[in-house]
Parts: C-alpha cells; structure tokens; sequence
C-alpha cells in the first residue's frame, strides 16, 4: 500500500457494501439484455423457427464481441474507462429499446428482413458487452475482492432475474393469443430500464462512494491514467501530487502479465468453451421430448441460472475460495467429463439426471470464474491490475466463442434437425 495512504485505512471502508449493491446491479446491466434474448428464444423459435435462434444470435454476438475486447484491450492503459463504460451501457439501453421497435414494426412477424435487423442488434449487444465488462472489471480489479465478487454474482443474478420472470410471464400468459410475444416485449421493457439505471448508478453514483474514491486514488498514485475521469466526477480534480513515477515505470508489460497468468488465461477461456457449448443451445435442441413439454428447456435454463448464482457467492466462504493455481487447472479440466455425461444423458437418461449434470455445470461455472477473478490481480499495481483485467476478460469472450460454435457439433448426431 503506498505510505500516503496508510492512515486512510478506516476511511476506505465506508460505502463497501453500497458499493458492493451498485456492482451487483451493474452486473445484472451487463448481461440483462442478452439473457433476456435467451431466455425468450422459445419466442424467437416461434417467429423464426429455421434459423436456430439460440445458436445462431450467439455466433453473432460473440465475434463482436470478442474483436471489440482485443482492440480494447491492446490499448486500455489510454482509454478513458468511465467513457468507454458509459457508452456501453448506453448502447446496451438503445439496443435494447431497438429490439421493442424491431417487434413492434414488424407485429411479431418472421422473415429473412427482421431477422438481419435482429442480428444487427444482437451484434450492436457483442459491442457493448466488451466495452462494458472489460472495462468494469479492470476497474474494479483496483478495488477489494468483495466488490470484484459482487460484479460477478450480479452477472449471474442477471440470468436468475431473467428465467424467473420468464417462468412467471409464461405461466400467466400461457393461454392468451401471443403469450410468448407479450412475454417477450416485458423482458425487453424491463431490460430497457435496468440499462438506463446502469447509466446513471455508474454516472453519478458510484465514483461519489468513499471506498471507489479511495482505491481510485490509489491507483492514480500507482501511475493509472484510465481512472483521472472518475476522479474528477468525484471532485477529485488534480492527481498530479499523486502519481508515484517510480511505481508508473515499473510497470509490467501485457506480454509479461499474461506470461505470469497464463494458466489463469487458458483456464477461464476453457471454463467457457465448456459452457457455452453447452447452454443455452444445446438446452432447446438436444434435450429431446418430455412430459414437461415446452416448459423443460426453460428449466432447465432456470437450474442453470440458479447454480451459476450460488457458484459465484461460494468464494465468500473462506475454505471454499480455491486460490491453488494447480487445484484450478485440475478441476477446470475434470468439467470436460461433462461432455460425455450430457451427450449420453441426452440420448438415455431422464430429466432428473439432466437437471443435476446442468446444476454441475453451472455452479462450477460461477464459482470457478470468480476464484480466478479475484485472485489474479493480487500483488499488482493499479495500472497492472487493470490491463490483466482486460485481458482475462478477452479470453473469456474467447472461450465463449469457441464453445459457442463447437456447439454446432451436437447438432452432427441429429438427423431431423437439418444445419442449415
């Protein structure tokens, strides 16, 4: 900690847990409109039934979303990180509003026209994706684990919100002419808003809080240029004082962060290759017919959601933080005995042992994303910390892509769904 800062050591933790609120709510902002997309793909499967919504919109989404981060990325240490997060969320906002439009023109109808304006907007949703949580988590990876953390369960938070809704809405409108449309344009209302609230929760609220003041400072003093702005929207006006040269030109390279992290790197991007291959994809067309009908998809969506949640809290519990670097390669590489698990559960098995396999898959999901968060950034400085949390987020947007379209390779086996 650099010595200036040692008597401010109480101060820091006043507005921890508003802090730790905002985050959650930012979290849920940066993955809301997207899970509402999939969790209404029963809709999009009604308007578009040949084009395989839940696997094509996020072939779509993540190429954007993955070039926009690795541009991002290359050059964080000179971008101005309360822009680039305030034009994410506004463009999550507009995006949003647009699909309402997009329905609303087209009164629900299908077609080749309104499905490229669809795919147009859900790649407008890559964008703003890695503009937001590339930047939010580098620049919370300047701030303690517990706010890191709540980022990361508001992300989750997002998909609960979401499936619950969709349960709910589905239920009351299950019997009434275009349930799954009006089903779908409350999501998208209630998306709208939340991305709004994120708007103005980042803009006005959280760079006031002591704690984010503190650590923001800090990290000036550290040689970071990216946070000046958020200083300066919390009154904080002249850094000049602050900045520390000896510490600004130690700086570690971004090849030398990610030497250091590598393992760090692979596993997060394997983690998401194994679960995006998996859900949501794999959920609507590879788990064959049930007495459950057109309701089990969205369970098993809502099992998914669920256990992802309660992954992301279990690093709160001290002995289930794994922080061993090997232990985190071993159990990231033990979740591929899940492909076979699903593939035969698939073709022999019953719900039940499908709704466990996907609780596996996505409490390990949460819990393992948050451990490597948390602990990367440990023993850097503020300058440092951001970049590797840049670049930790470009590999997951890359192993979200790669499993996204090794997705496709469930569909080999299935002779009555045709792949194009």
């Amino acid at each position: 900690m650099v010595d200036g800062y040692k008597n401010q050591a109480p101060e820091k933790l006043q507005g921890k847990y508003q802090a730790m609120v905002v985050c959650c709510i930012l979290g849920i902002g940066g993955l809301v409109s997207w899970n509402s997309m999939l969790t209404i793909a029963d809709y999009y499967y009604q308007v578009f039934p040949a084009y395989h919504p839940s696997r094509v919109l996020p072939l779509i989404y993540q190429p954007f979303a993955v070039a926009t981060i690795a541009i991002l990325a290359y050059h964080e240490s000179k971008i101005n990180t309360r822009k680039r997060i305030l034009i994410g969320y506004t463009l999550f906002t507009i995006s949003t509003f647009l699909l309402i439009v997009l329905d609303l023109t087209t009164k629900g109808h299908g077609g080749i026209g309104p499905y490229i304006g669809l795919c147009t907007i859900v790649a407008s949703f890559g964008i703003a994706d890695a503009t937001v949580k590339g930047g939010l988590v580098g620049d919370l990876s300047l701030m303690c684990p517990e706010i890191m953390q709540s980022l990361m369960a508001g992300s989750a938070l997002a998909g609960g919100l979401t499936t619950a809704l969709r349960l709910i809405t589905k239920a009351v409108f299950e019997k009434s002419n275009g349930s799954l449309r009006k089903g779908a344009m409350i999501f998208l209302a209630i998306s709208t808003f939340i991305e709004l609230l994120c708007v103005i929760l980042y803009a006005y609220i959280f760079p006031k809080l002591p704690i984010v003041k503190y650590y923001r400072s800090k990290a000036a003093s550290e040689g970071s240029k990216t946070v000046a702005a958020d200083l300066a929207a919390a009154g904080i006006q002249n850094q000049s004082d602050l900045t520390n040269d000896y510490s600004k030109n130690q700086r570690l390279s971004k090849k030398e962060l990610l030497l250091q992290n590598i393992d760090h790197a692979v596993n997060l991007f394997l983690i998401y290759v194994l679960t995006l291959s998996i859900f949501p994809g794999f959920l609507y067309e590879n788990t064959g017919q049930h007495g459950l009908g057109t309701w089990y998809a969205l369970i098993l969506v809502a099992v998914y959601n669920f256990w992802d949640l309660v992954g992301r809290y279990l690093p709160l519990v001290k002995w289930l933080n794994l922080e061993n670097r090997k232990a985190l390669t071993i159990v990231v590489l033990s979740r591929y005995f899940l492909v076979p698990a699903f593939y035969f559960t698939a073709k022999y098995g019953d719900k039940g042992w499908m709704i466990m396999l996907i609780s596996v898959l996505g409490l390990t999901t949460g819990h393992l994303t948050v451990c490597i968060i948390t602990i990367a950034p440990k023993g850097y400085m503020g300058p440092e910390k951001n970049a590797l949390g840049n670049l930790l987020v470009t590999f997951i947007l890359g192993g979200a892509f790669t499993g996204i379209s090794l997705g496709w390779l469930w569909l080999v086996d299935r002779s009555d769904i045709p792949l194009v």
